[in-house]
């Protein structure tokens, strides 16, 4: 088998299978171990570089100001992501957080066409409005708009579409957000310690091991989906993308039991059908476009990868 299949089904499985993390915490205040994500994920990291010697880049940063504070907002985005998502799950909204992820393709799609002024094809459009009829019923029937989802999928199709075009790696570009991030969680964390406050410090053992486990369980799948993405083809990609939020749709209804009423089974239908759509429209697209023959560089996150 394709080792990129392997190291991407295996990226997807475990960002399918947070919700179990999650709710092993869920005594811990969401903010709180949102904050031991970014600190651990760093020290994680830096010490992956260390080993790997891989330095280099940071010469990018000195010399172009711009891409860090390119960072600084791609990092913003992706904690605001994280915190929304580890609030849903602890919330019991674990149902919704599935569809931010249905839709965040759809999201990239549209998020491409208003701001890259990509052009949509005809069927890209209809699995848009698809989805979009779906996201309308299940705000019907909830009487507001689902916004755990729609912040879901905007928070991180912002982000793709600023790590789309950086100049660094999925390593050295984690290890820049998550500095960015760095100082403020540490000063969170000290500003709980002197209230009384740190879970960390009053938790038992087992609990601390979780949350310093936040550093590889962050880290490892984001790890292996980049070098799962560079040796596959993106269609193959955008299929098995789907195993996240279908695993974590099955957590909530079978093992969490948050209801899926009748509206929620037709808005969820619908965007199923959305993406049917632009799955098909992407594999038809694939199948007439010619293959390219060039292999990219090896990156970090390919040697990692092939260690694990």
């Amino acid at each position: 088998m394709n080792s990129g299949v392997v190291y991407a089904f295996a990226a997807y499985v475990i960002w399918g299978l947070f919700p179990l993390y999650f709710k092993a915490l869920e005594q811990i205040p969401s903010l709180q171990i949102l904050a031991h994500r970014m600190v651990w994920s760093l020290l994680l990291v830096v010490l992956l570089l260390a080993a790997l010697k891989r330095w280099s880049w940071l010469k990018i940063l000195r010399e172009q100001p711009a891409v860090l504070a390119r960072f600084a907002l791609s990092a913003l985005l992706l904690s605001s992501n994280w915190g929304i998502y580890i609030w849903a799950v602890n919330s019991d909204h674990v149902v919704d957080a599935s569809l931010g992820y249905y839709i965040n393709p759809l999201v990239n799609v549209a998020l491409g066409s208003l701001l890259l002024h990509e052009r949509l094809r005809a069927l890209q459009w209809v699995a848009l409005g698809i989805a979009a009829m779906g996201v309308t019923v299940m705000a019907l029937e909830v009487g507001h708009v689902p916004w755990i989802s729609l912040s879901l999928a905007l928070t991180f199709g912002g982000y793709a579409l600023l790590r789309k075009t950086a100049p660094l790696g999925a390593l050295e570009g984690l290890a820049v957000e998550t500095a960015v991030l760095f100082p403020l969680a540490l000063l969170y964390l000290y500003w709980l310690g002197t209230q009384g406050q740190n879970a960390f410090a009053t938790a038992g053992v087992s609990t601390r091991w979780l949350l310093v486990a936040a550093g590889p369980i962050t880290t490892v799948p984001l790890l292996l989906f980049a070098a799962g993405a560079r040796r596959m083809s993106m269609t193959l990609l955008g299929v098995l993308q789907y195993i996240t939020p279908s695993l974590q749709l099955a957590l909530g209804v079978w093992l969490y039991h948050e209801p899926f009423a009748l509206a929620k089974i037709v808005g969820f239908g619908l965007v199923w059908a959305g993406i049917a759509v632009f799955l098909l429209d992407g594999l038809r697209t694939a199948w007439n476009k010619p293959r390219a023959g060039t292999q990219p560089p090896l990156q970090a996150e390919d040697a990692i990868a092939s260690r694990l």
